[in-house]
């Protein structure tokens, strides 16, 4: 068995298991911060806080949902469901009826993560013009890199 020693990390800079390094410095360093980071991804990412923000509204059927947010993928819709599920911010209610119905709600702690996920849908969504000019601004401006070609 070969031993290595553990990449060093730059100071302020910590790593965690599942990420190359983390520069924010939390309390309990290693654990906390990956734990942080973790649900941080999960109700970051662009399609969880828009199920939340509708989830927030009333209770929603899958197809409900799918139709709601421009975009998602059946099975990314799926697959976010089921994440927030894990987590504990959504539940899931199967009805025994033919077709079969299941609904989606906010958790009660789901519910606490409603008010940020609303503000930041709403900010994006308000900003959508602006975004569109720096991005043009920005691309206006910064030289296109030339194709790489092997010989």
């Amino acid at each position: 068995m070969v031993r290595t020693s553990a990449p060093r990390a730059q100071e302020g800079t910590f790593f965690c298991l599942g990420h190359l390094e983390i520069t924010m410095d939390f309390p309990e360093h290693t654990v906390a911060g990956c734990r942080g980071r973790e649900i941080l991804e999960r109700i970051g990412d662009k399609w969880s806080l828009q199920v939340i923000a509708l989830l927030g509204d009333r209770t929603l059927r899958f197809t409900e949902l799918k139709r709601e947010i421009e975009g998602i993928s059946q099975r990314m819709l799926t697959v976010t469901l089921r994440g927030l599920e894990r987590d504990g911010i959504v539940t899931r209610t199967v009805y025994p009826v033919v077709p079969p119905r299941v609904d989606y709600a906010l958790t009660p702690m789901g519910t606490t993560l409603l008010e940020a996920a609303i503000t930041l849908v709403t900010w994006a969504e308000s900003h959508l013009s602006e975004i569109d000019a720096a991005r043009a601004a920005y691309d206006a401006r910064t030289p296109t890199p030339a194709p790489v070609t092997s010989n």
